[in-house]
């Protein structure tokens, strides 16, 4: 999913006995203003991108600990009428696209000061874009990757998103070689 509908995902939004996520909005930011931040709720970005993503055991094991460990705040924040974030940073706030982004540029660069092969810059959206590739690679079918990226072009999902390396490529040729 986008990072701004992870931020926006609510308690309403995760179904942890179905194995569910409802993405049907997300939450984005206008520097400098409102009271968190700027925070508002706004419909996801295309009609593709209201969508129901199942959960992998391993990401329903990720949710259960994010509520876990959720802070409690004194007061739930509410946003555009929707309350029960579940992503919140230490002041009780709802975490945008903007603190993910930094968050990450944190632990790239103490990782960088303490090991000799340097990480490269890592933001959200390059993990969406690997997260594209790996599936492609395993051979998921283009149609049900383009619905879980919630892309309404299909080209969109395998000229923008899906990066093949020329050893995956060898790697495929070789693979279908053996059904020649």
């Amino acid at each position: 999913m986008r990072i701004s509908e992870f931020c926006g995902l609510t308690f309403k939004d995760i179904d942890l006995t179905e194995k569910t996520i409802d993405i049907n909005h997300q939450l984005l930011r206008k520097p400098n203003s409102g009271p968190y931040g700027g925070a508002y709720v706004e419909a996801t970005k295309s009609k593709s991108g209201t969508r129901i993503l199942p959960m992998t055991d391993d990401v329903v094991v990720c949710f259960k600990n994010l509520l876990k460990n959720r802070p409690s705040p004194k007061i739930e924040p509410m946003v555009n009428g929707k309350t029960g974030f579940i992503n919140l940073n230490r002041r009780g706030k709802p975490t945008t696209a903007v603190d993910w982004q930094q968050y990450f540029v944190r632990i790239v660069r103490s990782y960088n000061k303490s090991h000799t092969l340097q990480l490269p810059q890592i933001t959200p959206h390059i993990c969406r874009h690997t997260y594209c590739s790996r599936q492609a690679r395993s051979g998921m079918s283009p149609k049900a990757l383009q619905y879980l990226m919630g892309h309404s072009n299909i080209s969109i999902t395998l000229n923008t998103y899906t990066h093949l390396s020329l050893e995956n490529i060898a790697e495929e040729v070789a693979r279908c070689q053996n059904f020649s």
